[in-house]
């Protein structure tokens, strides 16, 4: 917060900042986009995190309060990832390098980070895509609310994944 807050108010530096609403309305690509995300990890993530067992790398969610704690937490992560990596890192890459490079090398730190956070095994193979395609999107629209939006929509079922795969009886709404 005190770099940002010196970089703005002292330097006068508008590099960072945080255009929640961008290039106008959404259009019918924009929400088909937002049901593809949703059909899209409730068809790959089950399979992902049951199957190569990453689900265990949280802790067991089996009580109401954990559970709640838990969807708070990912979607905390969620937007905090668009706020960091899009609006920050990838803004600032974009100063030195094309489009594309600064794109890769944004994608390269956000990967590294959830590898950190437990995207084990196979989950670079998800999480590459999904961040070279959200700081396309991002290019594309202008808009930090709509990437926060597929990154809240995708977390969502990250999360009823991480439920069902330490409760499998709780919900039965997946394949696997």
């Amino acid at each position: 917060m005190v770099p940002y807050v010196i970089s703005r108010f002292v330097f006068r530096d508008r590099a960072i900042s945080f255009p929640w609403r961008g290039g106008g309305r959404w259009g019918a690509l924009h929400w088909g986009w937002l049901v593809g995300v949703l059909v899209l990890g409730w068809l790959i993530l089950p399979f992902y995190f049951i199957t190569s067992g990453v689900y265990q790398n949280w802790p067991v969610v089996d009580t109401p309060d954990l559970i709640a704690r838990l969807f708070v937490g990912v979607g905390a992560v969620g937007i905090w990832d668009e706020l960091f990596f899009i609006c920050t890192v990838f803004v600032l890459l974009r100063r030195h390098f094309p489009d594309a490079v600064a794109n890769v090398l944004q994608a390269t730190v956000f990967v590294s980070f959830l590898w950190e956070l437990g995207y084990r095994e196979w989950g670079p193979l998800l999480t590459i895509p999904f961040a070279l395609l959200q700081g396309w999107i991002f290019l594309r629209t202008r808009s930090l609310a709509y990437v926060v939006t597929v990154h809240l929509l995708f977390d969502a079922v990250v999360f009823a994944v991480l439920v069902h795969a330490h409760n499998p009886g709780m919900w039965e709404i997946f394949l696997v």
